[in-house]
């Protein structure tokens, strides 16, 4: 089975608008090496498959809701709770986001559970066919996954290619994430962004 297809999503009539991005006028990107990837479709087009039993049985129980764009503002701040080891998500920072958010351009994939309280999320750019993931959170098992493998699903359905997600950690690794050279990943960057 699928993942991602036992995720129920509620963002309107139209899930690929809700990720949807402004038209690109000139994209500057600074890297630093190794970058690290989840959903690169390989040469075929096939996407790379996601998700542990766990997490299946967490999809398919209908233990979790999806949703997207519903709260960015609170997807944000929870995810920089000054509570959070390193922290690095500033007000300002938070303001410029959420400008982003406004224009079009930053996203957020929510993760509820049964009694609507917001368990995990993660929030980022979108840039055609890239997704720039800059931070996730959780206050309940594996709902940050949830929301990866949800985000992975909705990028499959609006054709996108690329999902950054900057740093290759045990958690990112047991949901597929791979590092990349920054060769590799300038080829795989302008391919999406076109």
């Amino acid at each position: 089975m699928d993942v991602s297809a036992a995720v129920t999503v509620q963002a309107g009539a139209d899930v690929t608008a809700e990720l949807s991005a402004p038209p690109l006028a000139q994209l500057t990107v600074q890297t630093f090496p190794p970058n690290c990837v989840v959903a690169v479709k390989r040469p075929g087009g096939a996407w790379r498959q996601l998700g542990e039993t766990p997490l299946r049985y967490d999809l398919a129980s209908g233990r979790y809701e999806v949703r997207v764009d519903t709260c960015f503002v609170e997807v944000i701040r929870a995810c920089g709770d000054p509570s959070r080891e390193s922290g690095w998500i500033t007000a300002d920072f938070v303001d410029a986001y959420t400008e982003l958010h406004r224009l079009g351009w930053a996203h957020s994939v929510e993760v509820f559970d049964r009694e609507g309280r917001l368990a995990g999320g993660l929030y980022g750019v979108r840039v055609n066919g890239l997704f720039a993931g800059e931070s996730m959170f959780y206050v309940q098992r594996d709902a940050s996954k949830v929301a990866l493998v949800a985000l992975v699903g909705l990028m499959r359905s609006s054709g996108m290619s690329l999902l950054d997600v900057q740093w290759h950690t045990p958690h990112l690794a047991s949901l597929g994430a791979t590092e990349v050279s920054r060769e590799r990943y300038l080829e795989l960057l302008a391919e999406a962004v076109q």
